[in-house]
């Protein structure tokens, strides 16, 4: 029973990373229906701004972790360049095929650059980011990373619960995703809105990356791939478009992921290793969707014809 709880203590530390970056997907695909691939790369472009500014803030004496703040900024940049860019002439001009076009070529280029400009060849935080000490209960060991990591993000996404809910900017997206055109009429600004989302989509991804990296401090130029595919799938999962499903959604696949991992050899005699968690994370999802296709949160709705 001890070794259960630990690896689901370890799932939710995942879940909890996975869950912030699916808020980023389905925050956008709520605003403009749009797939945003580049997501997961503004997970590595926190990640980046981390490796060169966490020496400075130790510099000044702070510790490690306040190297999110400008995490944040630079990813919020980056994400607003890139709706402006990128995406904001196409939702103008194109269809939604080459909007998710242009989110695929977007996520490239940015990988691409990323190698460019600091090859493609891993670079380690030296630094400990949580210097927190292991709470132990029972025969579980909770270390301090993990507790920090779970807390930042139930913060996090009670804090954005909030914004959503109770502020003028936050009606203001909801209003946009409901109706565009009711919402100009109303004299709220859609492209500020949806500026304002990339902002705080690529805002989440650079915490992310925070907890990210506290866990595993290696830093490279696709290491946003597979954290975004998973994040996408925990979105569609827990029924993207909607926020609760993304917390959902995260922190189930988290709990698989762990699970199937620490679970997978010992069941099979050494047949299916741990590396064949990722196959059951998606086996999921096609089972989920096949029974619920618009997630588990999610609600069926037919096209008028």
């Amino acid at each position: 029973m001890s070794e259960f709880i630990q690896q689901a203590i370890n799932g939710l530390r995942m879940g909890s990373v996975y869950a912030l970056i699916a808020l980023g997907y389905t925050m956008v695909y709520g605003i403009i229906r749009l797939i945003n691939f580049a997501h997961g790369d503004f997970i590595m472009v926190g990640a980046y701004t981390m490796i060169f500014t966490i020496p400075v803030m130790l510099g000044f004496g702070l510790p490690a972790w306040t190297a999110v703040a400008a995490a944040v900024i630079v990813a919020s940049a980056v994400g607003i360049t890139t709706e402006a860019v990128a995406y904001r002439p196409v939702r103008k001009k194109g269809t939604r095929m080459s909007a998710l076009i242009t989110a695929i070529a977007m996520s490239l280029f940015l990988e691409n650059l990323a190698q460019v400009l600091f090859t493609s060849n891993p670079r380690v935080i030296k630094a400990s980011i949580f210097s927190l000490p292991t709470v132990q209960i029972g025969a579980v060991k909770i270390d301090g990373t993990t507790l920090a990591t779970i807390a930042i993000a139930a913060v996090t996404m009670v804090f954005l619960q909030l914004f959503i809910h109770k502020t003028k900017m936050g009606r203001a997206m909801r209003a946009v995703s409901e109706d565009k055109q009711a919402s100009v009429l109303m004299g709220i600004n859609v492209n500020r809105t949806i500026t304002l989302t990339f902002a705080i989509g690529s805002a989440l991804a650079a915490v992310a990356a925070l907890m990210y990296c506290a866990q595993y401090p290696s830093v490279m130029p696709t290491m946003g791939s597979m954290l975004g595919l998973k994040a996408f799938v925990a979105a569609v999962l827990g029924g993207i478009g909607i926020m609760p499903g993304a917390m959902l959604g995260g922190l189930t696949i988290g709990l698989v992921e762990s699970l199937s991992k620490a679970y997978s050899a010992s069941l099979t005699g050494g047949i299916i290793t741990s590396a064949f968690s990722d196959a059951v994370v998606f086996a999921i999802l096609i089972i989920v969707l096949l029974v619920k296709p618009a997630g588990i949160l999610g609600k069926n709705q037919g096209e008028k014809v």
